[in-house]
């Protein structure tokens, strides 16, 4: 089963994608001009692969669904809506482009990475999770440690002999021991986090979902914090991976400071406060700049 979908345009895909071109093979990645991954749709286990037709200016993007289930109207609906979310494919970039024109460093960036937009997790619960596994280590040991998790409690596709992962549930986290999820390489306090916020989940007492329609990032920086394991830069790293809040910037992380020092400080050690000074030249569009940043050092753009 295929769906055809458009993008609002600019959008490269292979760019666009390229960041997952180290993924595991059985849970999300790209390779040969094709990425997949497999996703939950309405209760069901769907494995999608999305190809990109035409140029950067005329494209459309190619999914081709699978499952050992029948997939009926309803979940072709809901899966284009979670393609959509994971590429982001709705943001207009040109709105973008037009407020950070007036930094001449951004504009060259954005000028040789023009059609790149940023991933989105399918749900804001992946995000928060993946955030918390990745406070106070380094991206590397954090990326060994969630791709334990997933292969650990995330539920299993076999298509065509290949096992394919999806992303854990708050209901199959929750229902796990600190012990279990400490097997995976976490720490006491991540597994207790990740499992007493998918407990709140699942008693109703958190709606993460819910903080995509908020309009103030700092009240969800505020509601957040409320919750134990969770301060502001795991807040504000999930809300740019899982609620599309572009006005946030996790101004406090190493690796970022990092690269933002490169472009704009000639490679000075720089403090949180600098970034976010720096970032005001990107008005609400902060974080977006900052993942294109991220790009092209990863490219050496």
């Amino acid at each position: 089963m295929r769906l055809t979908i458009k993008p609002v345009l600019p959008f490269d895909f292979e760019l666009s994608a390229s960041i997952f071109s180290e993924g595991d093979k059985q849970i999300r990645r790209h390779e040969n001009g094709k990425f997949y991954q497999l996703i939950r749709i309405n209760n069901k286990l769907v494995l999608i692969s999305a190809k990109s037709s035409g140029s950067r200016d005329e494209i459309k993007i190619l999914v081709d669904l699978e499952s050992n289930e029948e997939i009926s109207n309803k979940d072709r609906k809901k899966t284009r809506e979670v393609i959509y979310t994971i590429f982001n494919l709705k943001l207009d970039l040109k709105t973008f482009y037009l407020n950070i024109k007036n930094d001449e460093t951004m504009l060259k960036l954005t000028q040789k990475l023009r059609g790149l937009k940023s991933p989105t997790t399918p749900t804001v619960f992946e995000a928060l999770v993946d955030s918390i596994i990745e406070q106070q280590i380094s991206l590397k040991v954090a990326h060994s440690l969630q791709r334990n998790l997933i292969k650990t409690f995330g539920d299993i596709l076999k298509i065509d002999d290949k096992v394919y992962y999806a992303f854990p549930t708050s209901e199959k986290m929750a229902s796990a021991t600190i012990e279990q999820i400490r097997e995976c390489g976490l720490s006491y306090k991540k597994a207790e986090y990740i499992r007493d916020i998918s407990k709140m989940i699942t008693d109703g007492i958190l709606d993460l979902e819910k903080f995509k329609g908020y309009d103030d990032i700092d009240e969800i920086i505020d509601e957040l914090r409320k919750i134990r394991g969770i301060g502001v830069w795991t807040a504000e790293l999930t809300m740019l991976r899982g609620m599309q809040k572009f006005d946030a910037i996790p101004a406090d992380d190493l690796g970022l400071r990092r690269v933002i020092s490169h472009y704009y400080c000639n490679d000075r050690k720089i403090s949180g406060e600098q970034v976010r000074r720096i970032a005001q030249n990107w008005g609400k569009w902060k974080g977006l700049a900052a993942f294109y940043l991220i790009i092209a050092e990863r490219l050496k753009v």
